[in-house]
């Protein structure tokens, strides 16, 4: 009995030393909380950054045994429309009858978006059997034809989900623009969206009127009020493209009911890209104070940087931004076209860095607070990488999970990389084949290293 209770004050004896020992290290352990001394201001420079922007054109002719290209291709331009010219399969155009696609047709598709995705670049595609894009109708093969044609592109689509911004349905009337041609109703196009959004997967796929996904839906304009795409319904991703933008009260017939439209089209822009080009310069409706309220709303992603270029170019860039367009002062007496060009789609503000980290430095904590002050949103997943820089330029990099587009980014990593200083940088982009495609900038002053295709977040030092 003794010897038991001899064995039990020992073991309390040793808990209780234990105890005391490692309240000693908690309470003696010094920890750092430490919001780092950054620029949390917006910078009213440029910063171009995935599926958004200004756009430029590209055009590509595709026969059956050749094609014919005009790429753009520009350092300040991060996204480009590829107008895909493929009228020679059509019986209209080639006098002898429909044909399908050839693999060196399907090869040079390839060939062309892997160019811009070796570059960094993001594309808006459409296909269309307008010859040269110069607004021919009627030009289009049968329409099982169509169907087959769009079964032959998308397994190569499928190959750059992380490169397509959007597919636009096209096909059909001049430019593609859906209208106009004899076969331009809603069961041809029914039947064009269904075979797109079946063969593909993560890839927006849009049409000219919201009237279009109604329709696709089996539903009236009367019925869209409390009308919700769930995300398991194939039409989550079917979206707009706006070719008629600020033409009009009805943008030349794309809306029925403009106010109605738009707040049920802003649900399907929260997640999927919006924009496309403005018209009619004599408009009122994209002066300055009148357009931006409904580019927020709609979420706007880009628009056409070449038409209308009367107003793109001469109207924005001679019109300012001042206090009857809202409140943003850091803008005020800057012109129409910069507030525009820096609003579209997502535009992600670093306001606030804290680390939190012990003197043992075995893990760290980041907290980040991080404002969108674009129209638009961030519609697809990142990557997040932190990487730590000491003194030597000894890089460590830990990956960190997935942003997409929270105000708040909480990260706790485990560091096993020892007590230095460290410059410590956040890297957002898409992981692909262990390739990092596609990062985001912040659009803060002086915070991005293109070395590193990372944001500067804050400094370590012991």
């Amino acid at each position: 009995m003794k010897k038991k209770y001899f064995y039990s004050i020992f073991s309390i004896s040793i808990i209780t030393i234990l105890l005391l020992v490692a309240l000693y290290f908690i309470f003696n352990t010094k920890t750092f909380r430490e919001v780092q001394d950054l620029d949390y201001s917006e910078s009213l420079e440029y910063v171009a950054n995935p599926d958004q922007g200004f756009y430029r054109t590209s055009y590509v002719a595709f026969y059956p045994e050749k094609v014919e290209k005009s790429l753009s291709m520009m350092e300040d331009f991060q996204l480009y429309h590829l107008r895909m010219d493929i009228s020679a399969f059509s019986s209209v155009v080639n006098g002898e009858s429909d044909l399908t696609l050839t693999d060196q047709a399907l090869v040079e598709l390839e060939d062309v978006i892997d160019y811009y995705k070796q570059n960094g670049k993001n594309v808006i595609i459409r296909f269309s059997y307008d010859t040269n894009f110069d607004g021919h109708a009627n030009y289009e093969p049968d329409v099982n034809m169509i169907l087959t044609h769009i079964e032959q592109i998308c397994p190569i689509l499928n190959k750059f989900t992380n490169t397509i911004t959007a597919i636009e349905v096209g096909m059909v009337g001049p430019w593609g623009e859906m209208h106009t041609s004899t076969i331009a109703n809603a069961d041809t196009i029914n039947k064009l969206i269904d075979k797109y959004l079946k063969s593909t997967s993560d890839i927006p796929i849009l049409v000219r009127t919201p009237k279009m996904i109604y329709d696709y839906l089996r539903i009236t304009i009367d019925n869209i009020q409390n009308y919700t795409i769930e995300q398991n319904n194939l039409a989550y991703r079917l979206g707009l493209f706006n070719d008629g933008y600020l033409g009009s009260s009805s943008d030349l017939g794309t809306y029925s009911d403009r106010e109605t439209e738009t707040t049920w089209l802003s649900k399907q822009t929260e997640h999927l890209p919006y924009g496309g080009e403005v018209t009619s310069p004599d408009s009122d409706l994209h002066n300055i104070e009148v357009c931006t309220p409904e580019m927020f709303k709609l979420n706007l992603s880009y628009l056409n940087y070449e038409w209308n270029y009367n107003v793109v170019q001469d109207k924005w860039q001679n019109t300012y931004y001042t206090k009857d367009c809202g409140d943003e002062t850091n803008y005020y007496n800057k012109t129409a076209f910069q507030y525009i060009q820096n609003r579209l789609g997502y535009r992600l503000v670093l306001k606030e860095s804290i680390f939190s980290y012990d003197e043992n430095f075995k893990n760290i904590k980041i907290e980040l607070n991080i404002k969108n002050v674009g129209f638009g949103n961030l519609n697809r997943k990142k990557d997040i990488t932190v990487i730590f820089v000491n003194d030597g330029n000894k890089i460590y990099s830990f990956n960190a999970g997935t942003y997409s587009g929270q105000e708040k980014i909480d990260l706790n990593i485990p560091l096993n990389i020892g007590k230095d200083n460290y410059d410590v940088y956040l890297k957002l982009s898409t992981i692909e084949n262990e390739e990092n495609l596609y990062p985001i900038k912040f659009a803060n002053n002086d915070i991005y290293s293109e070395a590193l295709n990372a944001n500067y977040i804050g400094k370590i030092k012991f």
